[in-house]
């Protein structure tokens, strides 16, 4: 079956950008300030918008309450709005064409990896949510005749600020959760990536959402988010973003009305390799760079630290400096291409500082680090295109070993011993996730309780079976976020539990 023309579907295209408010989209505001969108790709202008304010966050959240009070959907069974959520995991499969350009053309991602990846994982958190919430059982018991029980219930209205990196996917783990569990969402998407968040709340509708249930707040985070992280409608706050942002969402969230806070925040994982790992590195080594370079670096879990036992340095350094080369820039609407663009250009000269400052302390840069030209099908070499860069002789402390780049760079350094291997781990004010390669299972039963992530990820085979991870959801370490997300412990923390004791 051949590929779409996804140049022609996104040349065919009439992107517009509106707030969604009560089951429709609402007109722009003449003579409000605008934002400007340039295509990654291409640097070409690829819309304009209405910048959002607090009287768009009053009014969406004054619709959420309302949707909430009148318990339309928080009223409804379960299986009912279980039902609805799954139908919306059914329409976003059946727009996955649609989706997946929005979230290529905004981003910068390759077509390929928004469509077979993005759409993955957008439709899996709303069915694995969905699913789990009658699993959430309150625990009850009897004594001397008196009956207790606890009433697991949802928390009201819900504010939900998203980053860039992963639009559809990453809106989903607040949209899937906070519905399923009967609550109503203000949801604000990045203002660098807007496009399939609108989309998604109308499709919403379409399963049988009521409206007022799922809004959304397009702008800046310092005037939208800001607005509901201080509203004090807003009953929680769950942001996906820089750690620098999450403090202030804290700060917002205690000084309003003390609403809950769930933050994802930054990352600076390890990617641990001990002298044990297996003979067969193939899987390891492409392991490794996925896991460094996926979504052009801008992924908060992504292994941005390679450690390396120094005796295994000659057989696995050379082997990820060859797989790293074949990641070439290219055009993200061709099918083919499996490393894209960077965002915009404002963060691509950020991660290039970081690269200079990396030269700057002293270590080398062995591979990559320059931006480059691609050419689009117009001839267009205007886009934000950069080889994904390896530094050698990294001091634990430089820039480029502490600080998230969430760009295309990893920082390659040694150890001894596994001690000396868990201290340069843990050697970050992050704590997201860490990933190891070890066939010693007592080791990594080691590694699982001293490593300072949320997610641990041990490879201890050369060809691991075929399959997902089980959603047991992830509490971050540190100051990459607070709370958890997926699982049941992620459900719960959209809820608020009554314990009720009945006397006899």
């Amino acid at each position: 079956m051949s590929s779409p023309n996804w140049i022609a579907k996104a040349n065919d295209l009439n992107l517009r950008v509106r707030n969604f408010v009560d089951g429709h989209y609402i007109d722009e505001k003449p003579d409000t300030q605008r934002i400007n969108k340039r295509s990654p790709r291409d640097g070409s202008l690829l819309y304009s918008f209405s910048e959002g304010s607090s009287n768009d966050v009053d009014l969406a959240v004054a619709n959420a309450k309302a949707a909430f009070d009148d318990g339309r959907w928080r009223s409804m069974p379960l299986s009912q709005r279980q039902a609805i959520l799954h139908k919306l995991a059914d329409l976003v499969e059946n727009h996955k064409d649609e989706l997946a350009l929005y979230d290529s053309l905004d981003v910068g991602k390759p077509i390929s990896n928004a469509i077979n990846i993005d759409i993955a994982a957008a439709t899996g958190y709303l069915r694995n949510n969905t699913d789990l919430a009658d699993k959430l059982l309150a625990p009850s018991s009897a004594d001397g005749g008196n009956f207790s029980f606890q009433l697991r219930k949802p928390i009201g209205v819900v504010g939900g600020v998203i980053g860039w990196n992963f639009p559809l996917s990453m809106a989903c783990t607040k949209v899937a959760p906070a519905l399923v569990m009967g609550n109503s969402l203000v949801l604000k998407p990045s203002e660098f990536t807007p496009l399939s968040a609108g989309r998604l709340a109308e499709l919403a509708i379409e399963a049988g959402v009521p409206p007022g249930v799922f809004n959304v707040v397009h702008g800046a985070g310092v005037i939208v988010g800001a607005a509901l992280a201080d509203h004090r409608d807003v009953d929680m706050l769950t942001f996906t973003g820089s750690s620098a942002t999450g403090k202030k969402v804290m700060i917002s969230a205690g000084q309003s009305n003390m609403k809950r806070v769930v933050l994802e925040c930054g990352g600076k994982s390890p990617y641990l390799v001990f002298d044990d790992c297996v003979e067969d590195l193939d899987f390891m080594i492409t392991d490794i760079v996925e896991t460094s370079f996926a979504n052009q670096g801008a992924v908060c879990s992504s292994s941005t630290r390679l450690l390396i036992h120094e005796s295994m340095v000659d057989k696995v350094l050379p082997r990820v400096i060859a797989e790293t080369k074949k990641l070439i820039p290219q055009d993200p609407l061709n099918p083919d291409t499996g490393f894209g663009a960077i965002i915009n250009e404002a963060h691509l000269n950020k991660v290039l500082a970081y690269i200079e400052s990396g030269k700057k302390e002293g270590a080398t840069l062995i591979t990559g680090g320059e931006r480059v030209k691609v050419s689009t099908s117009d001839g267009s070499t205007q886009g934000y295109y950069l080889n994904p860069a390896i530094f050698t002789d990294v001091n634990p402390q430089q820039k480029i070993a502490q600080e998230e780049i969430f760009g295309p760079v990893l920082s390659v350094l040694t150890f001894k011993t596994e001690e000396e291997a868990i201290a340069l781990a843990n050697n970050s004010c992050f704590g997201l996730a860490a990933y190891a390669a070890t066939t010693d299972q007592g080791r990594a039963l080691r590694l699982a309780q001293n490593l300072n992530a949320g997610l641990v990820v041990i490879v201890s085979t050369p060809t691991p079976s075929a399959g997902g991870f089980a959603d047991l959801g992830c509490e971050p370490h540190r100051e990459s976020g607070l709370g958890a997300e997926g699982g049941v412990a992620g459900l719960t923390a959209y809820t608020v539990s009554s314990s009720v004791h009945m006397l006899a």
